[in-house]
């Protein structure tokens, strides 16, 4: 990526400059997606440019191969970005998968000291029941009129029998 800094405007390379590990270091979740939105924006955009340019020399030239030495500075300035964006979307991963630990780590903390926050009000009683309104669930088969035709076939086999 050094080899490439030459190409770019100063502007670009003050956004490249903000990929240094102290300066990352410094930023959090939400400015790292900021920092990534801008950096993803600038290597579209230079991808686009080194894109469209390559294809006009294509016909000029005669063919893909001689039209490339045309492209070196876009082509540049393209792989920069790119490898930017590499490197903050690494950092961007391992930042949110260490913020990720850090709520499940806080979760598991409220749980074990009581301070539930899950369904009903209190935390899960110690013989492994939760206290609070459970969910009424009835088993049916699929339909209301079937499941009381079926209940009431098993009262007048009931009934037959308490009859006898």
């Amino acid at each position: 990526m050094d080899q490439y800094l030459w190409v770019l405007k100063d502007k670009e390379r003050d956004l490249i400059r903000e990929l240094e590990p102290q300066r990352l270091a410094e930023l959090d979740e939400d400015g790292l997606l900021a920092l990534h939105k801008r950096v993803r924006r600038a290597r579209n955009k230079h991808t686009t440019n080194y894109r469209r340019g390559a294809a006009e020399r294509v016909e000029q030239a005669g063919g893909r191969g001689a039209a490339a030495a045309g492209s070196d500075k876009a082509r540049g300035r393209a792989y920069v970005f790119e490898e930017a964006l590499s490197i903050i979307s690494g950092e961007l991963a391992r930042v949110a998968h260490e913020e990720a630990e850090a709520l499940k780590d806080e979760r598991l903390a409220r749980a074990k000291a009581g301070k539930w926050s899950g369904p009903g009000t209190e935390a899960p009683s110690d013989d492994g029941g939760m206290s609070g309104r459970m969910r009424e669930h009835q088993q049916t088969s699929g339909g209301v009129k079937r499941d009381a035709s079926s209940r009431a076939q098993g009262a007048r086999r009931q009934a037959k029998r308490d009859a006898r």
